[in-house]
C-alpha cells in the first residue's frame, strides 16, 4: 500500500502502533473491559476481610463518595472515580474496595491479620485492630444487608479433620458448616452462618503456607458472594409470604364471581365492578413485587453457580456450605417462584373472567339492538302505511280542488254565453284529473328517491 493513500486519521505518533480499523462501535471499549470492571483482589496471608453490603436505594454515588472522603487523605476525592462502579483504594495498613451494584454496594476492608490470632484461638476478637474507624463503619449511607468477618490463616489443609477440630473453638457451641474447596482440597472454609450481636458472621479460612495472593483473593471473593446472593435471594420471600393471604382471598372471590356470572344471580354492572376491583389488586401486587421475584430468580442463580465454582468436597461428618444453603434455600425459592407463578395465574384468570363478562355483555347488547331494529322496522312499515293512505288523500284532496277550479270556470264560461253545461262536463273531466293528480304525485315521488 502506498503510504500517501493513508489517512492523516490514522497516522499515531511516533512509536504508536499504526491503527488500520475503522472506527469504533458505540461503546465497544466499554463492553469489552467489563470482564476487568472489578478485579480480584490479591490477598496476602495471614489476613482479615471485614466484608459489609449496603442496599443502595435512594443512596445516591455523591452520598457514598462523600463518604468515601472521610478516610485517611481522600478529601479531595473525585466522584468521577466512582462512575465505574468499582474502586480499589490503598492505605496504610489496609485497603479497600468499593463496588457499587444495582440494589447494593458492598465494601471490603483487607488488613493483615494480628499475631495474636490464631487457629485454635476461642472466639477472637478480630475488630480490636481494625484499621478503619468503627464510626465510619456505623455512617456508611444505606441500610445493611450483609456483614461478615472473614478470617485467612495458614494451616494444614493435607489433614482436614484436624484443621476442622482446632477451629471449632472460633464459633463457640454453634452447629458448624466445613468443606475443602478446590479438586485437590487446596483450602478449607468453616463457618456457621450465625448472626452475631454485633451484626457480623463470622467465615474462617485456611490454606497451607505459599498459596499465592491472587488464588487467596479469588477464593475469599467467592464465598463472600455466595453468602451475599443467598441472603438477597431470599428477599422476595417475605414479599410471598405477605401475598398468600390475598392470593387465597381473591381465588375465594374469583370463584364466588364465575358462580353468580353463571347463573346470572347478578347484574352485569355489579359483576364488572367486582372484576374490575380484582383486576387492579392482583395489578398492583405484580407491579410491586415482579422485581423481587425475578431478583430472586437472578441472585439464586449465582449462589448455584458460585457453589459450583467452589467445588466443595465434604467432611465426614459436617455438612458442606453448598448442601446446606440448596437445602435450606430450595424450600424458600419454591414458595417465591409458586407464589410469582399463582400470582401470573390469578391475572390471567381474572382476564379470562373479564373477557367472558364481555362477551355476555356483548351478546346482550347484541340482542337489545336486534329488538331496537324489530321496532325500527315495524316504525317503518307503520309510517309506509300511514304515507300511502296520506297520499291517497292528497290526491283526493287535490283533485277536488282542481275539479273545483274547473266548475267555477265551467260556470263562469256558461255566464258570459257559452252553451255548455258546467256539471256534466266537469263530471267529464274527474277521471282525467284524477289520473293527471296522481301522475304528477307519482313523478315527484320518483323524483325525492333519485335525490335520495
Amino acid at each position: 500500500m502506498n503510504p500517501s493513500t493513508l489517512s492523516e486519521a490514522n497516522v499515531c505518533a511516533p512509536g504508536c502502533p499504526l491503527r488500520l480499523l475503522p472506527e469504533d462501535a458505540a461503546q465497544r471499549a466499554t463492553v469489552h473491559n467489563e470482564v476487568h470492571a472489578r478485579p480480584t483482589v490479591a490477598i496476602q496471608l495471614p489476613a482479615l476481610v471485614v466484608y459489609i453490603a449496603m442496599l443502595n436505594e435512594n443512596v445516591t454515588r455523591e452520598q457514598e463518595c462523600q463518604h468515601l472522603r472521610l478516610l485517611p487523605g481522600l478529601s479531595e476525592l473525585d466522584v468521577d472515580r466512582l462512575a465505574g462502579n468499582f474502586l480499589r483504594l490503598h492505605f496504610e495498613g489496609f485497603s479497600m474496595t468499593w463496588e457499587r451494584h444495582t440494589e447494593f454496594t458492598r465494601y471490603s476492608i483487607v488488613q493483615p491479620l494480628a499475631q495474636s490470632v490464631f487457629l485454635e484461638a476461642c472466639d477472637p476478637n478480630l475488630m480490636s485492630a481494625l484499621q478503619v474507624a468503627p464510626e465510619w463503619l456505623r455512617s456508611l449511607p444505606g441500610q445493611t444487608i450483609a456483614a461478615i468477618k472473614l478470617a485467612f490463616l495458614h494451616g494444614d489443609s493435607t489433614n482436614p479433620a484436624d484443621c476442622l477440630e482446632q477451629s471449632r473453638a472460633w464459633f463457640g457451641e454453634h452447629a458448624i458448616l466445613a468443606s475443602t474447596m478446590g479438586t485437590s482440597g487446596h483450602s478449607l472454609v468453616v463457618t456457621d452462618l450465625m448472626l452475631r450481636p454485633s451484626g457480623f458472621e463470622h467465615i474462617l479460612l485456611i490454606a497451607p503456607p505459599g498459596t499465592n495472593t491472587a488464588r487467596a483473593g479469588r477464593i475469599t471473593q467467592r464465598v463472600l458472594e455466595l453468602e451475599t446472593y443467598r441472603i438477597l435471594s431470599l428477599r422476595g420471600l417475605s414479599a410471598a409470604k405477605q401475598l398468600w393471604p390475598m392470593l387465597s382471598h381473591e381465588d375465594v372471590t374469583l370463584a364466588d364471581v364465575m358462580s353468580r356470572l353463571e347463573n346470572k344471580l347478578t347484574s352485569d354492572q355489579a359483576l364488572l365492578d367486582t372484576i374490575i376491583s380484582m383486576a387492579a389488586r392482583v395489578e398492583r401486587a405484580t407491579t410491586e413485587h415482579a422485581y423481587h421475584f425475578s431478583a430472586t430468580r437472578a441472585y439464586h442463580a449465582l449462589v448455584l453457580q458460585r457453589s459450583v465454582e467452589l467445588r466443595e468436597q465434604a467432611i465426614p461428618g459436617t455438612q458442606t456450605l453448598g448442601n446446606f444453603m440448596q437445602r435450606r434455600l430450595a424450600p424458600a425459592i419454591a414458595t417465591v417462584v409458586a407464589t410469582e407463578q399463582r400470582l401470573a395465574s390469578l391475572s390471567e384468570r381474572v382476564s379470562r373472567a373479564s373477557a367472558l363478562l364481555r362477551t355476555r355483555v356483548d351478546i346482550a347488547t347484541e340482542a337489545q339492538n336486534q329488538q331496537l331494529l324489530e321496532k325500527l322496522t315495524r316504525g317503518q312499515a307503520l309510517q309506509l302505511r300511514l304515507q300511502t293512505t296520506v297520499e291517497g288523500l292528497s290526491i283526493a284532496a287535490i283533485s277536488y280542488y282542481v275539479v273545483s277550479l274547473l266548475l267555477h270556470g265551467a260556470k263562469s264560461l256558461k255566464a258570459a254565453g257559452v252553451a255548455i253545461n258546467p256539471e256534466i262536463a266537469v263530471g267529464v273531466l274527474i277521471p282525467l284529473v284524477l289520473s293527471a293528480v296522481w301522475g304528477v304525485t307519482r313523478r315527484i315521488h320518483k323524483n325525492l328517491r333519485l335525490e335520495l
